[in-house]
């Protein structure tokens, strides 16, 4: 049971050396970001935690189980909708051994294992995921320059 604040879901950059894991999202009417490539995560059920609800989405979307400890960073973000309850954003660090072991799911045409900076210049990807995956990605450049 979670007992932190109240959210909407939750995201999560799974990288392979200087590569994201990603997929494009079904050209569906309906769906919110309809053929744009996207990271694993998704909506929370019941009261599962954040890190929970984005490792459940992993393995329902990639088959991948990943380890809670290969997590490197955290945020929690404010809603992109007003009335929204906000979603926690992660980053992971996996092995080419997971991503050799993808069972891709029903959800999405393809994935493919991105280059970092191609995904944060596609101009087809979702926006705020982008923005996200930078923020992360500037915190490490400086705090290796440090």
């Amino acid at each position: 049971m979670w007992n932190g604040p109240a959210f909407d879901g939750a995201k999560i950059a799974l990288l392979c050396g200087a590569h994201v894991l990603t997929y494009l999202r079904d050209d569906k009417d309906g769906i919110p970001y309809r053929g744009m490539w996207d990271l694993a995560g998704g909506g929370r059920e019941g009261d599962e935690s954040p890190i929970a609800c984005a490792l459940r989405e992993t393995r329902e979307e990639f088959g991948l189980i990943v380890d809670p400890e290969r997590v490197v960073w955290e945020r929690l973000h404010a809603p992109l909708e007003a009335g929204g309850l906000g979603s926690y954003f992660f980053v992971a660090r996996i092995e080419q051994e997971a991503v050799d072991a993808i069972q891709f799911g029903e959800e999405g045409q393809r994935w493919l294992l991105m280059p970092i900076n191609a995904f944060l210049k596609e101009g087809n990807a979702v926006p705020h995921l982008k923005s996200r995956l930078a923020a992360y990605m500037l915190g490490m450049a400086m705090q290796a320059a440090r």
